[in-house]
């Protein structure tokens, strides 16, 4: 099609990807297939959809109509509520020409009256595409394995691929090429967000870092998995349970809550104790690379202007959690330009997907 010809020209002039890839993203063509954990791609492909999201937002933020899934219908499935996710997948949509339907928790019968291939193989029969956002990446594997047309995860217990293109798209516009940079995770380094950006940073050649307690560190036989991909691709993976190894050199630094939606509120307490040593702070930023930013995917506990803030703040005494009001105001911070990219990734995930 004639964007897909447009939009690479004009990434081959840019730093965003470098000279040695550019001819391979050419040939790059993953229309069919389903989007449920960065593992299942190339760097090749991830660089691709990278690209695409840039174009997208350029055409966006320059008002230029991109309608080219016109007739086309999708349907968000959620078993988790989101702000960014729906918001990003709908605007998304709607901006490609497509028809949206949003089923909120408890409007599908899918694990209850209906099993999840049943679901899938409903859906699939009136919907070009389908995403899930929800619980075990059993789930959406199940739901892509049955469909019989692409389905997108939009955040399960294991990973979380649409935020990851949205993080990096986002480091890339603050530094241009991101090989060799240092990416830190701090903080409850074994959920889904820290688990993907282990990933991404293993496929694209930029180092990562889990910094915490060892008992929240990433899966073992993921973290072995990673570092081979690393190798491959050279860079490195490091986990580690200090702050100040944790954080040298890093141009960024990431954080996310301390305790995951659908986890007990009971860890609230656990948490606070083992992870508050790992909180961004100033301090924290000054020890990494002069230039670092701070990321987040949001929500955050940064105040108590929360419902479940003000709550924590009342019962444990902290105003601030995974990350001081301080750092996450602050000029480093790029969490709402982060946020921002949501909408432009999802909608190169499913343009691709779909064209």
């Amino acid at each position: 099609m004639e964007i897909e010809t447009a939009f690479i020209r004009r990434q081959q002039s840019s730093a965003d990807i470098s000279a040695g890839r550019k001819e391979e993203i050419m040939g790059v063509n993953i229309s069919g297939r389903n989007f449920l954990k960065l593992l299942d791609y190339t760097p090749q492909e991830i660089e691709y959809l990278l690209a695409l999201s840039k174009n997208f937002k350029d055409m966006k933020r320059a008002g230029v109509p991109h309608r080219y899934l016109e007739g086309k219908n999708i349907v968000l499935l959620f078993e988790k509520t989101s702000t960014r996710t729906r918001c990003a997948f709908e605007v998304a949509g709607s901006d490609l020409g497509m028809g949206v339907t949003y089923l909120e928790p408890g409007c599908s019968q899918m694990g209850k009256k209906e099993s999840i291939e049943d679901t899938a193989r409903v859906l699939g029969r009136m919907y070009d595409g389908i995403e899930y956002r929800g619980f075990a990446q059993e789930k959406v594997e199940t739901l892509g394995k049955y469909a019989g047309v692409p389905v997108w995860n939009g955040l399960t217990t294991e990973f979380h691929p649409t935020q990851m293109l949205a993080d990096i798209l986002t480091v890339r516009e603050e530094f241009g090429d991101t090989r060799g940079r240092k990416l830190t995770f701090m903080g409850d380094a074994g959920n889904n967000v820290a688990n993907s950006l282990m990933v991404v940073c293993a496929k694209l050649g930029i180092d990562f870092c889990a910094c915490g307690p060892k008992k929240q560190m990433p899966a073992a036989d993921l973290v072995e998995t990673c570092k081979k991909i690393a190798a491959e691709n050279g860079s490195s993976i490091l986990l580690t349970e200090d702050v100040a190894e944790g954080v040298a050199g890093a141009s960024v630094v990431y954080t996310d809550i301390w305790v995951s939606m659908g986890e007990p509120a009971e860890l609230w307490e656990e948490r606070i104790k083992i992870l508050s040593p790992y909180r961004v702070t100033s301090e924290v930023m000054a020890k990494a690379a002069p230039d670092a930013i701070f990321m987040h995917c949001l929500p955050s506990f940064h105040d108590t202007k929360t419902t479940v803030g003000a709550e924590i703040a009342e019962k444990f005494g902290v105003t601030e959690m995974e990350v001081t009001d301080e750092v996450f105001e602050s000029s480093r911070s790029r969490v709402f330009d982060e946020a921002e990219n949501r909408m432009h990734t999802i909608k190169a995930v499913m343009y691709a997907t779909l064209k």
